[in-house]
């Protein structure tokens, strides 16, 4: 009598969570490489939401993708909720810019805020002798791989420093795998547009091959800065990769990473991520060094599609909304 009390409790409790499960709404958000920041920053995300979902009633799961490029199409698709993507391509999509300049601007995208800074940063073997870009002509050089908002990157700075994708030997590689070719000596440099601190850059920086973190400067880069409002200036601390032994900073422009989805999502689902993680922001902050120099403020810069709804509302209930591009409000 008792074993049968005790599995009817056993069978009661399943029972219980499996309601509660099925009242959950699940969210699946496109991060990037597991090496990247993409993946942790969805995970941090995840991590805030996730620990109220008896709360909320939603659940988010962080999804290892390629990218910006992808992230954007399958929350445009359906395929995902939310998606991480570089301020770039969020431009380029609403606008209907490269990728996208078949098929028209994308004007169901929106976003919901920007979270790190994202350094374009080329590394090259000292062998190399590359100091700065231009010096990359003759070169084999990783512009990262197709799909990825960093590719574009790559190719604006090539361009924006007198370099053709003609006059180096371009390979397209994910930068998971951009260190290792790099000390085996397939490659003389790579980019990777990234948060930093970065383990791929650790693992280059790190070892038998000497290699460089090179600056990224020079009247083509500020004419680019000019024309493009999305990219700005930034620093890579030398200090992040002392094993390295960088004296100093490396001047280097960036992008933002973005949080975006479909006008199609569910407003309150929008609403509960961003009150969750702008009402705990100094926990947030903590989830990854990446994360660290987090504001409000800073966090409604970088977007170039409409604020959703959802995150509107929330916005507009913390007086935020003085922070954000009365373009972005619809």
């Amino acid at each position: 009598m008792k074993r049968t009390a005790i599995l009817l409790t056993i069978i009661l409790f399943a029972l219980l969570e499996l309601s509660e499960a099925n009242d959950r709404i699940f969210v699946n958000i496109g991060t990037g490489g597991l090496t990247g920041v993409y993946y942790p920053a969805g995970g941090a995300i995840s991590r805030m939401i996730n620990r109220k979902s008896k709360v909320y009633g939603i659940k988010l799961h962080p999804e290892s993708t390629d990218g910006s490029v992808y992230n954007i199409n399958a929350v445009l698709n359906g395929d995902l909720e939310l998606g991480l993507a570089q301020s770039d391509r969020q431009y380029q999509a609403y606008h209907g810019l490269a990728e996208w300049s078949q098929i028209g601007p994308r004007k169901e995208l929106r976003s919901l805020f920007s979270i790190h800074p994202e350094s374009i940063t080329l590394v090259a073997t000292e062998t190399s002798e590359v100091k700065k870009v231009i010096d990359l002509i003759g070169k084999r050089v990783s512009i990262g791989n197709p799909g990825s908002g960093q590719m574009q990157n790559s190719k604006d700075v090539l361009a924006a420093s007198g370099v053709s994708l003609e006059a180096i030997e371009a390979k397209q590689v994910m930068p998971i795998k951009a260190p290792e070719l790099l000390k085996e000596g397939e490659i003389d440099a790579f980019f990777y547009t990234v948060g930093h601190p970065n383990s791929n850059i650790k693992e280059a920086t790190t070892g038998c091959t000497k290699v460089n973190i090179i600056p990224i400067t020079g009247p083509g880069i500020d004419a680019l800065l000019q024309k493009h409002s999305y990219y700005s200036r930034t620093v890579i601390p030398a200090d992040l990769y002392f094993s390295y032994g960088a004296k100093e900073d490396i001047e280097t422009i960036g992008v933002k990473a973005t949080l975006v989805a479909s006008s199609k999502l569910d407003d309150n689902i929008v609403y509960v991520i961003t009150k969750e993680v702008f009402d705990n922001l100094e926990r947030f902050k903590t989830l990854h060094p990446a994360l660290a120099l987090l504001t409000r403020e800073n966090m409604l810069q970088g977007l170039s599609a409409p604020i959703h709804q959802g995150a509107l509302k929330y916005y507009k209930e913390a007086g935020l909304v003085k922070y954000i591009n009365p373009d972005l409000i619809k």
